[in-house]
């Protein structure tokens, strides 16, 4: 027990010791401090741009052509991306958005069958648009992409980090243009507006990585219980 006293006292000490170093201005970053008042956002700071929303496998589509209601109906779109309508036949919707699928339709469907086809073509929910979380996150699986999905949004779809999480080793994994990518993020550097929350894209792979002194630390305090009382004193 002696032994393990002087092993633990040290680093909780020196962890009741650190302390965050005060938010800087930068040229990313204004701080506000106590004494002035937060400004309000104008109304371009209250949208976010436009990201394509492509339709995918599995995706279920609201179709509809205006003054034919007998083409107008709910689909999915089968496994391989394609989709059936009558007087249309087989129409390959994957990687389309939702714009271009109903001007496709409309292509099919103009002089031979209408004169003059007006098609809106709706995504009414999507499998294929998500991101997947894994690691130190307290519930890892695949999430929906919204169109204003981040890095910090996403890890609180998973419910936030979790007790082990590391949050200076977050990676985003993403493919473009065919090469595989990764991105090494700082969680609460983001957190603090030290630099911009990253966006993330469907496909994506958030991988929250693992703190083996947390572990270890929890280890030491579960071998002392007579040391608990004093770290929580400490700690707080």
């Amino acid at each position: 027990m002696r032994y393990l006293c002087a092993v633990l006292l040290p680093a909780i000490l020196l962890t009741a010791c650190v302390r965050r170093q005060p938010l800087q201005s930068s040229g990313q970053l204004t701080v506000v401090r106590n004494e002035a008042m937060l400004p309000a956002p104008d109304r371009n700071d209250l949208t976010a741009g436009d990201r394509p929303s492509l339709i995918g496998p599995l995706d279920t589509l609201q179709v509809d052509v205006f003054n034919v209601p007998e083409l107008s109906r709910e689909m999915q779109v089968d496994a391989s991306g394609r989709i059936s309508m009558p007087l249309v036949g087989t129409i390959d919707a994957r990687g389309k958005t939702a714009a271009e699928l109903g001007s496709a339709i409309e292509s099919a469907l103009r002089g031979r069958y209408v004169r003059n086809p007006d098609v809106t073509v709706n995504i009414r929910s999507s499998v294929s648009q998500v991101v997947t979380i894994d690691g130190q996150v307290v519930e890892p699986g695949l999430y929906p992409v919204t169109n204003q999905m981040t890095l910090l949004r996403a890890i609180a779809s998973a419910k936030g980090l979790s007790e082990f999480a590391r949050d200076d080793d977050v990676v985003i994994l993403r493919t473009v243009n065919g090469r595989k990518m990764a991105g090494l993020y700082n969680v609460d550097a983001v957190r603090r507006g030290i630099y911009a929350d990253p966006a993330i894209y469907a496909n994506d792979v958030v991988v929250v990585g693992d703190s083996p002194q947390r572990r270890m630390f929890r280890d030491l305090v579960s071998l002392a219980p007579v040391l608990a009382a004093p770290l929580i004193a400490i700690l707080n």
